[in-house]
């Protein structure tokens, strides 16, 4: 059975209709150009570069276990993979089994030592990238908390009434029936309290101040506080 040649597409979002099919436009260029005419097309639609499980992927690398594939082609590098452990892991998978890699926009192909080289110092450039995005959004979450900005979804659930339902020791199906929201909600303002209990015992115990330890004190008697001199010794006198 002859192996054919793979050719993968991937958009992060599902609004990105444009730019699955300039890759795939792209990719069949490639392939008129290089005469390259047996191929089949895999495409991973609204999922992103990050998550290794993907179904098109999955089925793809399957069928690279199986021997079925020539030589895998992509639009660029990290249409394919973003982190340098997964584009490595793949890397070697595909030269376990004499696939061939190939990046149309870098222009690059593993079948040569720098390519190889250039793909893995790009893919730890693109993992740098995205760690300094990620900490460029802690940076400003951590910002609009301070300036008291709510961060996330708002919170609907009366927490006054699932306290004291769960003070009156009902259990959480009765709580969600009858303040009106799911199990989940019930179970947040559960560890909610615990976490306020938790922190007012810490703040209680850092207010009380730490009592010195009781000296046992010892009394003396006065003639051990002052005692008697020994008397003095008479000279012994002699009679001549």
């Amino acid at each position: 059975m002859s192996r054919i040649n793979a050719l993968y597409v991937r958009v992060s979002t599902l609004d990105q209709t444009g730019g699955m099919e300039s890759q795939i436009r792209a990719l069949k260029t490639f392939c008129e150009r290089n005469e390259i005419k047996e191929y089949e097309i895999f495409t991973d639609e609204g999922i992103s570069g990050a998550v290794e499980n993907r179904p098109a992927l999955n089925r793809l690398m399957d069928m690279v276990e199986k021997n079925q594939i020539e030589q895998v082609i992509v639009f660029s590098f990290s249409r394919f993979a973003r982190s340098t452990s997964h584009l490595l892991k793949a890397l070697s998978k595909f030269k376990e089994k004499n696939v061939r890699f190939n990046s149309i926009t870098e222009s690059l192909d593993t079948n040569t030592p720098l390519g190889v080289a250039l793909f893995t110092i790009l893919g730890a450039l693109a993992q740098l990238e995205r760690e300094l995005i990620r900490e460029r959004v802690k940076a400003g979450l951590v910002n609009a908390r301070a300036k008291g900005r709510l961060i996330g979804r708002k919170k609907l659930r009366d927490s006054d009434l699932i306290r004291k339902l769960l003070k009156s020791g009902i259990s959480y199906r009765q709580c969600a029936a009858i303040a009106k929201c799911s199990h989940g909600s019930i179970h947040a303002e559960k560890l909610a309290m615990k976490k306020e209990a938790a922190q007012a015992k810490e703040l209680l115990e850092k207010s009380q101040p730490l009592m010195p330890p009781n000296e046992s004190k010892t009394t003396k008697s006065d003639n051990d506080s002052d005692p008697t001199p020994p008397s003095p010794t008479r000279p012994h006198l002699k009679l001549v």
